[in-house]
């Protein structure tokens, strides 16, 4: 086995690192999923803690955290895929069971301060916003191509914005006369509906939830949770960290309930039967000094839970 460094500088900074890490209670010859390598911060700091017979599988859709990689590490495999297909992989490498799994959500620092993707308003590019690039739809497309009531429903839903139909209505009333191609653009068209005192605070949701239908982030989060309750061993840990209300209440009720929906289900005798039992009651964000060093971090959220 070669120790290997799998985390390139400067692509990401990875948040809650060492309680999110610790939470899974890593067993040195155990399998371990990382749902999200990014920058491989997390995927370096599980193995630092793994003996040679144990294995890592790191996902990662995008083809710029492929590039994170230094080879020559046995017990690691990068899985170029989305999370979703978390059980798919593990059949495809012959693991019943697996003892703990990592997920970091939401977008990288990394996407937000490439200029060329289209994921903050920070830059004028191109609406793109794909965290696949192979895949075929963009935000261009959802912006142009979706109906009135879609983007409104998209905009309320997955931005929680109570002026979603306004918004909705100008950005089709604009289409009509031009396109909608660059995020300066969308801007410039949200600008007129948002709230002034809160443009900054909006805008960041416009552009959230245009990426999450992009992405098909809630449907795919959905799908990899329900596939780590199946695969995790008795007594394996979930650790994820949320960043907004959307996903954090995904997850809080598949901990509660093993479902999206959080419907608790009672045996004859009226016990709850539910596949994994919570850890922290209450939910660790990071300390004051992570959040003043890596501003990615304010809005963080880890909750764990264990298989039963």
């Amino acid at each position: 086995m070669k120790q290997t460094t799998i985390a390139a500088p400067g692509y990401h900074v990875p948040v809650l690192l060492h309680e999110s890490v610790d939470a899974l209670q890593l067993r040195p010859g155990g399998i371990y999923v990382d749902v999200t390598f990014g920058g491989g911060g997390h995927s370096r700091e599980i193995l630092r803690h793994l003996d040679a017979d144990a294995r890592l599988y790191s996902f990662d859709q995008d083809a710029d955290a492929e590039r994170n990689i230094v080879e020559g590490d046995s017990r690691f495999t990068f899985v170029r895929s989305n999370f979703r297909y978390l059980k798919n992989w593990m059949r495809y490498y012959r693991h019943e069971e697996i003892h703990g799994v990592l997920a970091d959500l939401g977008v990288s620092s990394h996407h937000f301060d490439n200029e060329s993707r289209g994921f903050s308003f920070r830059f004028d590019a191109p609406l793109d916003m794909r965290m696949n690039r192979s895949a075929t739809m963009t935000a261009a497309d959802v912006v142009n191509g979706y109906s009135e009531e879609q983007l409104a429903d998209i905009f309320y839903l997955y931005g929680e914005l109570k002026n979603a139909r306004r918004l909705a209505a100008e950005l089709v009333r604009q289409r009509t006369a031009a396109p909608i191609q660059t995020t300066a653009q969308l801007q410039e068209v949200a600008s007129r509906v948002l709230v002034r005192e809160r443009e900054k605070k909006e805008m960041a949701k416009v552009f959230q939830a245009l990426r999450i239908e992009v992405n098909h982030e809630m449907d795919a989060l959905k799908q990899m949770l329900h596939a780590a309750i199946g695969l995790l061993a008795p007594g394996g840990r979930l650790s994820v960290i949320t960043y907004h209300s959307l996903e954090d209440r995904i997850v809080k009720n598949f901990i509660k309930a093993g479902n999206a929906e959080g419907k608790v289900h009672q045996d004859f005798f009226g016990r709850i039967e539910a596949p994994l039992k919570s850890v922290n009651g209450k939910v660790i964000v990071p300390g004051e000094e992570e959040q003043t060093t890596n501003p990615r971090s304010r809005s963080a959220k880890l909750r764990i839970a264990e298989k039963q």
